[in-house]
């Protein structure tokens, strides 16, 4: 693709005749383009081009496509999202399993006074499990906040209403 400006055409497309203004231009072979066998096409190069003979075509019924369907598509379901977390679970406890079975390694732990002997797997994943229980608690705690200021509000409305 080059950046010069591009050539106009020598010659404007020349007017359609008033026989030829009554076909649309839609039918293939009908329309501007088609001149009498042997006459010369105006603008063509040279303007001594013959004009292609046209066959006289048999008058077929118009070909319409087949209606469009849309695709089907199917909504997504609890069930569906419950079998694919159910998939996803599996797949997070199977990965745990290998994670506990390949660090079988005792280890001395020991918490406020208390001395346990632990696998370090599952000594591991009983830490992370304490530690998303500490975030549940600050979840629940702003949660029932947050709630408690809705309440607030609510009643303040209705007393607001009823004057």
């Amino acid at each position: 693709m080059t950046t010069e400006p591009q050539p106009t055409p020598a010659a404007a497309p020349w007017p359609r005749s008033t026989a030829e203004a009554d076909v649309p231009a839609s039918q293939p072979g009908l329309g501007a383009a088609q001149t009498a066998p042997g006459e010369l096409i105006p603008g063509a190069p040279g303007g001594t081009a013959p004009a292609a003979e046209v066959p006289p075509q048999a008058a077929a019924p118009p070909v319409t496509p087949p209606p469009v369907t849309p695709p089907l598509k199917i909504k997504r379901t609890r069930i569906s999202g419950l079998w694919i977390a159910l998939g996803f679970f599996a797949v997070v406890l199977l990965l745990l399993l290998i994670f506990i079975l390949q660090n079988g390694a005792k280890v001395d732990i020991s918490y406020m006074g208390a001395h346990v002997h632990l696998p370090l797997g599952v000594a591991l994943l009983l830490s992370a499990v304490c530690g998303v229980l500490l975030v549940i608690l600050a979840g629940a705690a702003r949660i029932s906040q947050l709630r408690a200021v809705a309440r607030r509000h609510r009643r303040a409305d209705k007393k607001n209403a009823r004057a």
